[in-house]
């Protein structure tokens, strides 16, 4: 492995590269013995962001992000960061925990908004603009409202219970699509969670007043986020760093990234095992670090992934890069489910090895196992099926079950589990 030139290709191995990613997504190495708040804003940070899924048939998508990083964290402890500290808050990048501090980066897309949306949007950026002329009066006066102090959905004046919108993105009533567009244009901000219910309010009123107030130009924007992305991901290609974070915001990615490249900050790398049609990017400051994937400095951890873990965002990448096809079957209906509702992908080192369909009993304290699956190449000796089994007894004792209990479904290859 190494670099010829400054314009030659950095070299390396597949394996090496799935490993630089795992790394940069905090999913190798020992787990902190006692994790604090800060060591949440540190995960959050490394990421770019944590998707925001409250969904809780086994835990919110986003608490089970933050356990396969930190281990038994306290919940309590990113409720205080959210709401209270405020140096987290909750944006549309999908819908995501994202850092505080970066608030100025992303309001150089709130102000631009929706002009900042890229192609890939589609044809929302017609239909945000249609929407937002239209009800001129309304966005008036749910900001007048939020005046008076946040409000729920349900408690806005103009509020009119509709079922889901054609483009099931929201729930079709006009308060709702206009609370998502003065959230992207930066007016409103979510400042709590009542059950499954966002609490709302004016952002002037609920944004800490240490965050900076600087602008930020486009071209800025994508300067510095693109970087953010490249080391979240470890290597990526154009394409996945434009799915990352934000995701389908980048209007110049391709002119940054020649930037990047001829000040030196980012260099082109080629992955053996993968095609060579894609440019592949490694940030400057991660070069020493792929360069060390195949040394004893490479510390493997088990772990189990949340449905929209940060590592699955991209389906393409995943089966790329490991191998993995996943799909989230919960959107399916039933018939067409081929390994379960609440699917978690098995992590073991730099491959994702199988995955457990689990569902939690809260009223009888139990985690349901109904599945089990392995992948066609997963190793099949001991040690590896009694980490499985210790992986989900922790996750039974951070979600508060007593019990971790089998279904039949279990593979041959790891009968021992049951």
């Amino acid at each position: 492995m190494g670099k010829t030139s400054k314009a030659a290709a950095i070299t390396t191995s597949l394996e090496a590269a799935r490993r630089l990613a795992v790394t940069k997504q905090r999913l190798a190495g020992k787990l902190p013995s006692r994790p604090t708040g800060e060591q949440i804003l540190s995960v959050v940070g490394d990421l770019c962001y944590v998707q925001w899924d409250p969904i809780d048939a086994v835990a919110p998508s986003h608490i089970i992000s933050l356990w396969s990083r930190l281990g038994n964290f306290r919940p309590s402890d990113l409720d205080t960061l959210l709401w209270d500290e405020r140096k987290l808050f909750l944006h549309w990048t999908p819908a995501s925990i994202v850092l505080t501090e970066d608030f100025p980066l992303l309001y150089s897309l709130m102000r631009r908004y929706p002009e900042s949306l890229s192609k890939s949007w589609g044809g929302w950026k017609i239909r945000a603009r249609k929407f937002l002329a239209q009800h001129i009066e309304l966005r008036k006066r749910i900001l007048n409202q939020l005046r008076n102090g946040p409000l729920r959905l349900s408690q806005f004046q103009d509020y009119v219970r509709t079922g889901r919108s054609p483009d099931g993105w929201s729930s079709g009533s006009d308060v709702s699509n206009m609370l998502f567009h003065l959230q992207m244009t930066g007016d409103v901000i979510i400042v709590g969670h009542e059950g499954n219910q966002n609490v709302w309010g004016l952002t002037e009123k609920f944004l800490p007043s240490w965050v900076e107030k600087r602008k930020v130009t486009g071209d800025e924007f994508e300067h510095e986020i693109a970087q953010r992305a490249i080391r979240a991901l470890g290597t990526a290609t154009p394409r996945e760093i434009h799915l990352y974070f934000p995701r389908g915001r980048y209007l110049n990615l391709k002119s940054n990234l020649e930037r990047l490249e001829e000040e030196s900050v980012i260099h082109r790398v080629h992955v053996i095992g993968l095609d060579g049609r894609d440019e592949r990017y490694v940030h400057d400051k991660d070069v020493q670090l792929l360069e060390s994937m195949g040394s004893n400095m490479w510390q493997p951890r088990m772990t189990l992934l949340a449905p929209f873990d940060n590592l699955l965002g991209h389906r393409s990448r995943t089966s790329r890069m490991f191998g993995f096809d996943y799909v989230h079957e919960n959107f399916l209906p039933k018939s067409k489910r081929k390994f379960g509702t609440f699917v978690h992908p098995i992590l073991w080192s730099d491959k994702i090895i199988g995955r457990v369909d689990l569902l939690r009993d809260k009223k009888n304290e139990k985690l349901l196992v109904n599945s089990v699956h392995a992948e066609p190449d997963a190793p099949r000796d001991k040690e590896v099926v009694s980490k499985i089994g210790e992986t989900l007894e922790e996750l039974a004792g951070f979600l508060g079950a007593e019990e971790v209990v089998y279904t039949v479904r279990v593979p041959k290859a790891w009968s021992s589990l049951r």
